[in-house]
């Protein structure tokens, strides 16, 4: 098969790198691509990847057999109806179905009506009305950008000065349109679970839980992140929340595959959980792969991505069929100095090779690129994903940042707590002094 993958982060890397291990795989096209899939796919940096009569007119003219889409962006611009008009194979859902992740008020609406257990909440065009209600919500609270914002569009507000800046920063222009509209939202307690799913024809089929951290710094403070780290499975989790997660992962997608939310979803639903006192509540919808939660999914599948994806994309849920690895997976994100806001880019990189030597390591690459010299350089505010598996959570862990001490770069910068909570047990969750 000819695959291309649409997108240019460590997401997409690790997509190619999983398709590029099957037999089924002949040419693997990568747009744009980074400095990592240059190694083991075409990138096509040319490619107006947000277009989707220019995507099909490349797959067309390059024999392509499957598209398969990675950012939120593309999908809610919807390339993926552009290429399933034309009858080209695509994973990925519809723009309609992309508005679980593009819109948040969609997003709770749809919840709503299907019965989803999540925060109390409510929608606002304009900084007064959206101020009371907040308040009348106490504190803390969470202020959330209706449209897309590249997983930074969340305050939680514990103030209400922090309050006031938040809505203010909103709705004039921080997040651009995407906080033309904001969602206030009740604060949840407890620790953070995703749960992807593979969705075809209404069905769900499980990948493994993971845990992200969001925030820059250690001991989850800073500014919101796209994620600095992950691991997969997650220790805390009770057999009885990931139950509680999959039945409602369940009603989801049953739910895209009937009015008033019928929509074309073949492609991937992220759920985003918080395991409150009282249960799992659902944080948010994604529309797609993880970010980086994929690079510990990925590297622990067993099964065929492509014979995956392709089974989805074609609408064929009978195909499906997953296996997992045992072992543990750990990521650490090494960043630039001064994300998530701004850095400097272009800094040499070494000691890929180096960290990959090391047992069970992988590092996708996130934000890189060549330089006229084929030097490998920084290219993103999260420039490398550092990957490792092991036989226990903490060997996952301590390989993880023994890798990270081979590779360097100027202004280099990483949390060096990822997963410490975990392992510390349940009860970490609720003390100041541990993670």
């Amino acid at each position: 098969m000819n695959i291309l993958v649409l997108g240019g982060g460590g997401r997409e890397h690790a997509i190619a790198w999983s398709l590029a291990k099957s037999p089924k795989c002949e040419n693997l096209f990568v747009a744009p691509g980074n400095g990592g899939t240059a190694r083991i796919a075409t990138n096509v940096a040319t490619l107006d990847v947000e277009n989707g009569e220019a995507v099909l007119a490349f797959a067309q003219e390059n024999n392509i057999d499957l598209v398969v889409i990675g950012p939120e962006a593309l999908l809610a611009a919807g390339v993926a109806d552009v290429l399933r008009e034309a009858n080209m194979p695509c994973f990925g859902p519809d723009a309609q179905g992309a508005m679980l992740e593009s819109s948040k008020t969609y997003s709770k609406e749809f919840m709503d009506a299907n019965n989803i257990p999540t925060a109390r909440y409510s929608s606002f065009s304009a900084y007064q009305p959206a101020l009371e209600f907040a308040k009348s919500l106490g504190f803390p609270v969470v202020i959330k950008a209706d449209g897309l914002a590249a997983g930074k569009g969340v305050v939680i507000a514990e103030t209400e000065e922090a309050l006031e800046k938040a809505l203010r920063g909103c709705f004039e222009g921080v997040f651009g349109d995407a906080g033309k509209t904001v969602l206030v939202e009740e604060f949840m307690t407890g620790p953070e679970c995703s749960l992807l799913a593979f969705v075809t024809a209404g069905q769900a089929f499980f990948m493994q839980p993971a845990q992200d951290h969001k925030r820059a710094f250690d001991g989850d403070l800073g500014p919101n992140t796209g994620g600095m780290g992950v691991y997969s499975p997650v220790p805390i989790v009770t057999d009885e929340e990931y139950a509680a997660m999959r039945e409602i992962m369940e009603t989801a997608a049953a739910a895209t595959a009937r009015e008033p939310f019928e929509n074309d979803y073949r492609g991937v639903l992220y759920g985003g959980f918080m395991l409150t006192p009282t249960g799992p509540s659902v944080v948010e919808f994604n529309a797609r792969f993880g970010d980086p939660e994929t690079q510990v999914i990925l590297v622990r599948l067993e099964s065929d991505l492509v014979d995956v994806v392709s089974a989805v994309a074609a609408g064929e849920p009978a195909k499906v069929s997953l296996s997992w690895k045992e072992e543990w997976a750990a990521c650490v994100v090494l960043a630039s100095e001064g994300y998530p806001g701004s850095y400097d880019t272009g800094k040499v990189i070494l000691g890929i090779d180096e960290a990959e030597a090391l047992p069970g390591v992988t590092v996708f690459h996130a934000g890189t690129a060549l330089n006229k010299d084929d030097e490998l350089i920084t290219a993103g505010g999260r420039v490398l994903n550092v990957v490792a598996l092991g036989e226990s959570f903490n060997e996952a862990r301590e390989k993880a940042y023994e890798a990270c001490e081979c590779i360097q770069f100027e202004g280099k910068q990483y949390r060096s707590d990822i997963g410490k909570r975990a392992a510390a047990g349940r009860a970490a969750w609720e003390s100041p002094d541990v993670g």
